[in-house]
């Protein structure tokens, strides 16, 4: 990883996609209130708000070059660039894949994979940093959500072979945060697959702390926990995975039992499952 002490973020410049999203305007303004230049890129453009932000879909190929390098042109360069663009929604992992998962691998993983390629040159100028914002789900996958787990431990693979790469002269991190209160949830909730029970929310300012932390250290962190549970789930994820199935299976057969998925069609394999075992 990049070795170079890191400074401030008074005048550091730096690039977030989704950044009209909820964490994408809680980063803007940390940002902003800390003295950085900030540019954001989302789908539709805000170039006259405190952080400007540029119209991309980032699920363009030919967009995104573009995009990147006007918004490194108006930065005069970039130190730092967030990719915070993300989507989810329900996918059981039975079922075949359909547009739901081919948005959520397009921009939950091929969209910060262009984002990063074309904003290269410009950080390993400066010899800055790249953030990826993964999910506690990258290492603690949980049923009927397979789109959104497989693209964001997907997002961590290819952080990994980044830093690989090119983490000599640009320091490569992924924050990994739990539920947090956003739309992000809904098309899941509306499929009656609410988290509740299963993710403990966690504040925004949280996240918007660690992936500041993260910019600001000496060295940039391989991987970054959002709170001390959540370090408790990496860790029982990543070397007790036996451990971490069996309270995903327990937690969902307490759910199952108690109802709270009667009402959810894309569930109804697992309520067959889980009432019939014997078929």
């Amino acid at each position: 990883m990049s070795g170079r002490p890191a400074r401030g973020l008074s005048g550091r410049r730096v690039l977030v996609t989704g950044a009209s999203g909820t964490f994408g305007r809680h980063l803007g303004a940390a940002l902003n209130a800390a003295g950085a230049q900030v540019v954001g890129l989302d789908l539709h453009a805000r170039p006259d708000d405190a952080v400007p932000v540029l119209g991309c879909d980032l699920t363009e190929p030919a967009a995104v070059p573009t995009a990147v390098q006007a918004a490194v042109d108006r930065l005069g360069g970039l130190d730092l660039l967030i990719n915070n663009a993300g989507v989810g929604g329900p996918a059981p992992a039975e079922l075949p894949p359909d547009e739901v998962v081919r948005q959520q691998l397009e921009v939950n993983l091929l969209a910060a994979w262009r984002t990063t390629a074309a904003a290269l040159p410009a950080l390993l100028t400066a010899h800055g940093r790249v953030i990826f914002v993964a999910s506690r789900m990258a290492v603690l996958p949980l049923p009927l959500a397979a789109a959104y787990g497989v693209s964001k431990r997907a997002l961590v693979a290819y952080a990994d072979a980044l830093r690989h790469e090119v983490g000599t002269h640009v320091g490569v991190s992924v924050i990994y945060p739990s539920m947090v209160a956003s739309p992000i949830h809904d098309s899941t909730a509306e499929a009656g697959l609410s988290l509740r029970g299963v993710s403990r929310p966690e504040p925004v300012d949280g996240v918007v702390a660690a992936i500041l932390r993260a910019a600001t250290a000496r060295r940039a962190p391989r991987d970054v926990a959002t709170t001390r549970r959540g370090r408790l789930e990496m860790a029982v994820g990543r070397h007790a995975p036996a451990l971490a199935d069996r309270l995903v299976r327990r937690t969902l057969a307490a759910r199952l039992a108690a109802g709270d998925l009667d009402a959810a069609p894309l569930a109804a394999g697992m309520l067959r499952r889980h009432r019939d075992p014997g078929h």
